[in-house]
């Protein structure tokens, strides 16, 4: 059984844990979307073009690839504590990110958020972890509270933006400050009664982890559904600033920082639902779902551009709920199926090829819209869910145990 504590309403102290971790990691990723939440503003500052609007972005996910690449290729995080990686992480990104408050000009603006990226990779999938020492059964669930954490987190930028009168200064120092925050937080959240078993440093072992098929389709999943993703939270304002203007929207660009906002974080309740059907049904039915729901509303956003500014704002919500919904859910497979020695480098090296994946989409969405306009610019993300759902569908019969079914076992 769980250790109890008698006498209070978390007996084991899990949710607890949970709502510290999750806190932490909804300040902490705050960074992560700073620049590319003031991009409007940082075109006319910087005279940005669409490329290097998009380099603000891909540069922090280049950063987080590098440093998930070198976290998995020294086994960190199943070497070391994971709150103190989480601290060192938020520190770093958030010093890095207060530079961006100097610099005057596109090339050290990259260099930073490619910084950034690097230590945020040192928050993400060690916070994962140490929620999973947590949590046996309903570890979808609870994944699904972190990664609705981060998907907060991401949004908050765009919150800040339209509250500060759209001053990006306002926008980086706020972000810096809950960053260290989250930090503090995660420091001071003791680990769970289920730690992971301590792995030797073996510089191969982040190649072997992929050897079980399950894995692969786990992660392939995982590459279709961040096909997506990112795309979508990168230039989702930017979307709804053209289209709100585009339908004669007064203060259309303050309305898409709230939107942009909405849209994203919305996507906190959408992993909550996800996790729940996960756990209670498959991981493999909520991913398809999921996917199948996000894909089709990428279809009908070019569509809908510029049309009436409520059916725009639905529409991107409904996308926003569905297109994160999923995310948690491969990260959890990924608990459950790898060798529990390497589950930190599984994971993490699962994110850094999905994170890698997104360069592409974030890169290619601009150059779309300037060549045929947002009416087929977020077209192209639908091959990924589709191709994700082909994917769980294959990995369905291969998974044969309801989850945390072999948990709760260990559980009684």
């Amino acid at each position: 059984m769980d250790p109890a504590r008698p006498g209070t309403d978390d007996p084991d102290g899990r949710w607890r844990a949970l709502a510290r971790l999750a806190t932490a990691m909804l300040l902490a990723m705050t960074t992560w979307f700073s620049a590319s939440a003031v991009v409007p503003q940082l075109r006319d500052a910087w005279d940005l073009d669409s490329s290097g609007a998009a380099m603000l972005t891909i540069a922090v996910q280049v950063g987080f690839v590098a440093g998930a690449v070198v976290s998995a290729a020294l086994g960190l995080a199943d070497r070391a504590r994971p709150t103190r990686v989480i601290l060192f992480g938020a520190l770093g990104a958030a010093t890095v990110n207060l530079g961006l408050v100097v610099v005057g000009s596109l090339g050290p603006a990259i260099a930073l958020r490619f910084l950034t990226g690097m230590f945020l990779a040192g928050v993400y999938p060690p916070a994962m972890k140490a929620m999973a020492t947590w949590f046996r059964r309903g570890r979808g669930t609870a994944l699904g509270v972190m990664v609705g954490a981060l998907t907060l987190g991401s949004s908050m930028p765009h919150l800040v933006n339209g509250l500060g009168g759209l001053d990006p200064t306002i926008v980086i120092v706020t972000t810096s400050v809950l960053t260290v925050v989250g930090g503090i937080i995660a420091i001071t959240t003791p680990g769970g009664p289920f730690p992971f078993p301590r792995a030797p440093f073996r510089p191969g072992q982040a190649l072997q982890v992929a050897a079980d098929r399950r894995v692969r389709l786990a992660s392939y999943g995982y590459f279709g559904h961040m096909w997506e993703l990112y795309a979508m939270w990168a230039w989702i304002g930017t979307y709804l600033t053209t289209s709100f203007t585009a339908a004669g929207v007064d203060d259309a660009a303050r309305l898409a920082a709230f939107g942009a906002f909405a849209a994203i974080g919305i996507g906190t309740a959408g992993c909550v639902v996800g996790g729940i059907v996960a756990d209670r049904r498959s991981r493999t039915f909520a991913t398809s779902l999921a996917m199948v729901a996000s894909g089709g509303a990428a279809a009908l956003a070019g569509p809908a551009w510029g049309g009436p500014p409520l059916v725009v704002l639905a529409l991107v919500l409904f996308w926003g709920f569905w297109v994160v919904a999923d995310s948690a859910q491969f990260s959890t497979l990924v608990t459950e199926l790898a060798d529990q020695r390497w589950v930190g480098t599984a994971v993490t090296l699962q994110l850094a090829a999905g994170f890698t994946l997104t360069v592409a989409t974030i890169w290619l969405v601009p150059l779309v819209v300037d060549a045929v306009g947002w009416r087929w610019g977020f077209l192209l993300l639908v091959p990924g869910p589709v191709l994700g759902t082909l994917a769980m569908q294959r990995l369905a019969p291969l998974v044969t145990a309801p989850p945390g079914a072999t948990a709760a076992r260990q559980d009684t």
